[in-house]
C-alpha cells in the first residue's frame, strides 16, 4: 500500500543560505555594543546621560538586554526559510510571514537612519571616535532588509514551484 505525499520542495540555493547567515550575523555587532552599554562600559555616552537618558544602571538595563534578545532571535528567523530540517509552519502561513518580515524589517531601516542622523542622538555622544564606533556597529543592521528580501524570494519562488509541480 503506497501513501501519495506531496513532493519536497527544491533544497535552498546556496546563496540564500549564506544570505540567511549573514542576517544572523549583521545583528552581533549591534548587540554586542547594547550589551556592552548595559554592562556600563564606556560606550561614547557619558555616565549622566546613561542614568538620564538611557536609565541605566536601573530599568534601562532590562530595556537594552530585552532589545538585544529580540533583535538576535528576529535575525535567526531566516535560517528557517533555507533550512531542510525543521518546519514549525506550513509554506502557506510562513511565506506571508516572511514577507511581512521583510516589509517591517525596511521600514525599521529607515527608521534607524533617521534616529541615526537627527540632530538629538548624536549630541549625545561625548566624541566623534564614539559616533564612528557607533556607526561601525549599526551599520550592518542595514543590509538585512536587502537580505531577507532576497531569501524570502527565494523560499516564496521554491514553495510557488512545488505547488505547480
Amino acid at each position: 500500500m503506497t501513501t501519495a505525499t506531496a513532493p519536497l520542495p527544491a533544497p535552498a540555493p546556496v546563496w540564500a543560505r549564506r544570505a540567511a547567515h549573514a542576517i544572523a550575523l549583521c545583528a552581533v555587532p549591534s548587540g554586542l555594543w547594547r550589551i556592552a552599554m548595559a554592562s556600563g562600559v564606556h560606550v561614547g555616552y557619558s555616565d549622566q546621560v546613561l542614568r538620564d537618558v538611557f536609565d541605566i544602571p536601573g530599568w534601562g538595563i532590562a530595556y537594552v538586554v530585552g532589545l538585544t534578545v529580540l533583535a538576535e532571535l528576529a535575525a535567526l528567523f531566516p535560517l528557517l526559510l533555507v533550512s531542510d530540517r525543521w518546519r514549525p509552519l506550513r509554506p502557506r502561513v510562513l511565506a506571508p510571514l516572511a514577507w511581512t518580515a521583510s516589509g517591517v524589517l525596511v521600514v525599521v531601516a529607515l527608521w534607524q537612519l533617521v534616529v541615526a542622523f537627527t540632530v538629538e542622538s548624536q549630541t549625545y555622544m561625548s566624541s566623534g571616535t564614539a559616533q564612528t564606533v557607533w556607526g561601525f556597529a549599526f551599520a550592518p543592521l542595514f543590509a538585512i532588509p536587502a537580505l531577507m528580501t532576497a531569501v524570502t524570494w527565494s523560499y516564496t519562488k521554491r514553495h510557488r514551484a512545488r505547488g505547480r509541480a
